[in-house]
């Protein structure tokens, strides 16, 4: 390849400043992202009511963990293309994503089938209340058809990431946005298509993203070392397995959590429309507050990846601690904004003549409040968990997840709403203090050093190849 490569070394130069370079890209892509799923959230509410808002958060529950499994492969990917990449070995990398853009591809396909033909059975178990059962059913039909645009949209930004580059996934996402706005506001403001019409809108969006994306691909085709041809694109047994071994775990790690979540918002849902709708808006908002940290942690993650790849350990004690310098200056706005401004916040997504208004937003409040404790712990656990994700140890993570959703999430949220008689807090309280598991798992892994010594991803295999 006579090309310049796509991508960017991280394992040289000042830190901070290639640490804010790499992450602004990342958090402006990660905000226009939220925002373009917020903005769903304000439409709805404000055109159709709570019933339009608990309905779309309640129906793309199940979809939102497909697309944490997404996310989840899409990071496997970015974990193991910032070790080839720190190490050079860039024939890996080419053909770490042809088996990517093949395995995900079916995968997606059979996601999709199995969430349109489980849809009633899956909102009944989550309780989904009466009044916003149609609205669920449809929004998850919908989005369920979107599916194969998140995986390929997600493997392919998290390559990319991998690889150091971070402004081509805020131009995709983007592309997202604007076309998601567009869409959401003529089929639910102008034709009153409700929860279905912002199905569609976030289906298009999907679309646009991964189009652009694949359009990159293509045209970069010969820096990657792809071949669109037919029959080009096959499987790697080779990086498959290290795929998966990264993946399976992730997933798991994912899974666990989002599933203890869901259900979690199923006893949340049995308390009501009012305790439905305030846990569905307080999430979208704590979500958008912790765009800000969570997108240091994803810039710091693939920088670890690289430095660990090119065995550049002090590096990545620098890493760790300048990206909890940076995440924690975030996560000190998202408290100001959880003491000082919290109903402004909330009232985003609810129309003020709603009969739930005051009712929500009282318990609103008591939301914005718990989630304090999220926003204090956020930054050291991204800051922790970059050395888990950039070194590649899957396992430890999801031991993590097992600590945040089995163990703390759910038996906290029990203990505290029945126990102890919280009710609905109790669930707050659970979701909130269920961070502290991965936490401590990272930072006790961090300072112990044995991230100096975990072997490089499919090193053996690679040596033969490269």
């Amino acid at each position: 390849m006579t090309q310049k490569r796509v991508g960017v070394d991280l394992t040289d130069g000042k830190i901070l400043p290639q640490l804010l370079r790499f992450v602004l890209p990342l958090l402006l892509a990660n905000v226009v992202q939220q925002l373009y799923n917020t903005v769903d959230m304000v439409v709805i509410g404000q055109f159709v009511g709570s019933a339009g808002s608990t309905g779309v958060s309640n129906g793309g529950e199940i979809a939102t963990l497909i697309t944490f499994i997404a996310t989840s492969l899409g990071s496997a990917g970015q974990i193991y293309v910032a070790q080839l990449f720190g190490a050079k070995a860039h024939r890996g990398i080419s053909e770490t994503l042809s088996t990517a853009m093949v395995f995900v591809t079916a995968l997606s396909l059979v996601t999709t089938v199995l969430c349109v033909a489980f849809c009633d059975p899956m909102l009944r178990w989550l309780n989904c209340p009466e009044e916003a059962f149609g609205q669920a059913r449809s929004y998850m039909v919908i989005v369920s058809l979107g599916l194969p645009f998140v995986f390929g949209y997600n493997m392919v930004c998290g390559i990319l990431r991998g690889m150091g580059e971070a402004k081509r996934p805020l131009l995709f996402i983007t592309v997202a946005a604007v076309s998601n706005i567009v869409m959401d506001l003529l089929l639910v403001a102008i034709i009153p298509l409700e929860a279905a019409g912002t199905a569609i809108a976030t289906v298009c969006a999907q679309l646009a993203s991964f189009i652009a994306s694949f359009i990159f691909l293509y045209r970069k085709r010969e820096q990657f070392g792809l071949s669109f041809d037919r029959g080009s694109l096959k499987l790697h047994r080779h990086h498959l397995a290290v795929l998966l071994k990264l993946g399976i775990p992730l997933t798991m790690q994912t899974a666990l959590i989002h599933f203890t979540q869901i259900i979690c918002v199923r006893r949340i849902n049995a308390y009501g429309m009012i305790a439905a709708s305030t846990n569905s808006i307080g999430k979208r908002v704590g979500k958008l507050v912790n765009t800000f940290t969570s997108s240091v942690n994803q810039g710091s993650g693939a920088m670890v990846g690289q430095n660990i790849g090119a065995k550049k350990y002090d590096r990545v004690t620098s890493i760790v601690r300048t990206s909890l310098l940076c995440a924690g200056v975030c996560g000190l706005m998202a408290i100001f904004i959880a003491i000082f401004l919290p109903r402004e916040t909330l009232g985003l997504f609810i129309r003020h003549d709603d009969p739930n208004f005051e009712a929500i937003m009282e318990l609103g409040v008591v939301y914005m409040h718990i989630n304090i404790l999220v926003f204090a712990m956020a930054p050291f656990q991204g800051a922790f968990q970059a050395v888990v994700t950039g070194c590649g140890n899957a396992r430890l993570a999801m031991l993590g997840g097992l600590l945040d959703g089995v163990v703390l999430r759910l038996g906290i949220s029990f203990l505290l709403a029945y126990t102890m008689n919280l009710g609905v807090r109790g669930f707050f309280y659970g979701d909130a203090l269920a961070h502290l598991g991965p936490l401590t798992v990272s930072a006790v892994y961090y300072f112990s050093g044995k991230w100096k010594t975990y072997s490089l991803l499919g090193q053996q295999g690679r040596k033969r190849r490269e």
